[in-house]
């Protein structure tokens, strides 16, 4: 009887223990963050950690009606990307375009692959090796915010550094 009741309690252990990580990148879905990224973020106020890179740098930058050209707000952020990767080079980024919902499937995959193109071009162009950067397009179909008007739209229209660890040769 007394294994019967250790064999039970140890069963609920583990099952309790299971289920807590079961939230996982369902969580970082529902923030909008990509789930490509399984890094720990660190503290904001540790410069080297990539809670300060999303939250104090800036993780995004956005773009104007079917464009993929920098503005100087998008090109600053940018440029302290830059100088956070070249001083944390064990991380490498994925550059991910998006484009908002106006416009077909396709359009908006090619919107944003040119988005993540230029933000990817951009950083290269301040040092950053470009087998630490790769690029993604989910056109329109990863949006942070639905509704049908231009405060939505804007923020769709964007590209997002996600950081990645590892180490590029």
């Amino acid at each position: 009887m007394n294994y019967m009741r250790l064999a039970l309690s140890m069963f609920s252990i583990f099952l309790v223990a299971a289920c807590s990580n079961s939230l996982g990148s369902d969580v970082n879905e529902f923030n909008g963050q990509s789930d490509l990224a399984n890094i720990s973020t660190g503290s904001v106020s540790d410069v080297t950690s990539p809670a300060h890179f999303q939250q104090v740098l800036g993780d995004r930058v956005f773009f104007a009606v079917d464009d993929s050209s920098l503005s100087i707000d998008a090109q600053a952020i940018l440029d302290d990307q830059a100088n956070w990767l070249l001083e944390n080079v064990n991380y490498d980024a994925v550059i991910e375009g998006h484009a908002d919902e106006r416009g077909t499937r396709e359009y908006n995959l090619a919107l944003g692959a040119r988005r993540a193109n230029t933000v990817r071009e951009y950083l290269i162009s301040r040092g950053i090796l470009e087998t630490r950067l790769e690029t993604i397009s989910y056109g329109k179909e990863r949006p942070i915010e639905i509704c049908s008007n231009e405060s939505c739209y804007a923020l769709n229209r964007r590209v997002v550094t996600v950081l990645t660890s590892g180490v590029s040769g």
